[in-house]
């Protein structure tokens, strides 16, 4: 089996392995009848059980309440072309052979959207770019240089590259390197049809959807482990680390009122996030504090914390969801668990109905050197998402279907 195309995974397919799987256990011994699983086994298992807790219930969205607030998003132009994202899909399509594009193409309303995951052992779909020759990867780095920001693409090709430091400070080149992110399309590349596509591999998760010049890029998962390579082929690279900073200003800017207000805990562990893989109908009320209590210069940092994850989109496409955000920027809420020292460990989180943001410092999981249970600056996860309804752009398509009288249902389309 190619490792990076990983197996097939059809639906009567899955469930045949799902229920075979789940009848052996993963430590079969010598005294037992059973055989014991593979690796690639193990791996297709575990995501297959992520998978059936994760996606039981359809599609809702991230809520504070478990009701979506109605009239959040509409469906319009927004002057900023989209067509050099189509074209770079168009040209990316034609540079796959035919049984590449086969395992990349899905319906534009298909689950497949909600399936990602940050861990390395998740068995994903697509084409990979271990898989690609040198022209199809250049190609493939064409349609995110095309979707995102220069700084959006420098930190994932980073992510990318951290991905492979780890294999070299771990030795498990079969697990970690450059080679393991998976791209998929969703839908047909179009000027005025729904339609959109995803990266998915360890610590780099982007779901970019498109309806004529409106763009969705999230759920948008970004992280590392290490977060800066100290040694290796690629020294000297780092991530999140304006992301970081920026955060440690805005909590020092706060007042002793205001941290009262903003701090949940100074107390920090290990993992924080609560809006990561198979959490799209995570009901989070707000905490922390109102951007209404923030002075103008403290509201202008925090604006500008938003504006560094939101960046990662191409320029003006985020701009365009900044004046989104500003629209509710009084309903803005900014939260905070763990140290506030330049050196510290922490978790912050923004929350308006418009966006959710999380960065966390997490316990070393692959970087056996350092210890167990204590979050560090070399494990960093980040994830941005789009409540009310409108991740994978849902909302947008919804309103698309409504207004064309599409002949399918709302309900997303199973596998």
């Amino acid at each position: 089996m190619n490792r990076f195309s990983g197996p097939a995974r059809s639906p009567l397919c899955a469930i045949a392995v799902m229920s075979v799987a789940l009848t052996v256990p993963l430590h079969a011994t010598a005294q037992q009848s059973e055989p014991a699983l593979s690796r690639a086994d193990i791996n297709l298992r575990r995501s297959l059980e992520a998978e059936a807790r994760g996606l039981g219930e359809p599609f809702r969205g991230v809520t504070t309440d478990g009701r979506v607030v109605p009239n959040l998003f509409e469906n319009r132009s927004t002057g900023v072309s989209t067509e050099p994202v189509r074209q770079a899909a168009v040209e990316f399509l034609s540079a796959l052979t035919e049984a590449q594009r086969a395992k990349t193409r899905f319906p534009v309303d298909d689950i497949e959207w909600r399936k990602w995951m940050n861990p390395h052992f998740y068995v994903r779909q697509g084409v990979a770019f271990g898989e690609m020759s040198a022209g199809q990867r250049d190609v493939a780095l064409g349609l995110l240089r095309a979707s995102l920001s220069a700084k959006g693409l420098r930190q994932s090709q980073d992510i990318m590259r951290l991905n492979h430091t780890l294999a070299e400070l771990t030795g498990k080149f079969d697990e970690y390197g450059e080679g393991y992110y998976y791209l998929t399309l969703m839908g047909e590349p179009s000027a005025d049809q729904p339609w959109g596509w995803q990266l998915d591999g360890h610590h780099l998760v982007i779901n970019y959807f498109v309806l004529g010049d409106q763009v969705v890029m999230t759920p948008t998962f970004m992280g590392s482990e290490p977060a800066v390579a100290k040694a290796g082929k690629y020294a000297g690279t780092a991530v999140l680390q304006v992301e970081q900073a920026k955060g440690l200003e805005l909590i020092n800017d706060l007042s002793a009122s205001q941290r009262r207000k903003a701090v949940l805990s100074a107390a920090k562990a290990g993992a924080n996030t609560l809006a990561e893989a198979f959490k799209d109908n995570l009901v989070l009320d707000h905490a922390g504090i109102p951007a209404r209590e923030l002075s103008a210069r403290q509201r202008a940092r925090l604006v500008d914390l938003i504006s560094v994850h939101v960046g990662n989109l191409r320029e003006q496409h985020a701009s365009v969801k900044m004046s989104e955000v500003m629209r509710h920027l009084d309903d803005t809420y900014f939260a905070w668990i763990g140290e506030t020292r330049n050196d510290g460990v922490f978790y912050y989180r923004v929350q308006s109905p418009v966006i959710l943001i999380e960065f966390d410092h997490q316990a070393p999981i692959a970087l056996t050197h350092l210890e167990r249970g204590r979050a560090t600056r070399e494990h960093i996860h980040s994830v941005v998402r789009t409540p009310n309804g409108n991740d994978y752009g849902k909302d947008l398509l919804r309103q698309h279907y409504e207004r064309h009288h599409h002949p399918h249902t709302r309900q997303e389309r199973q596998p």
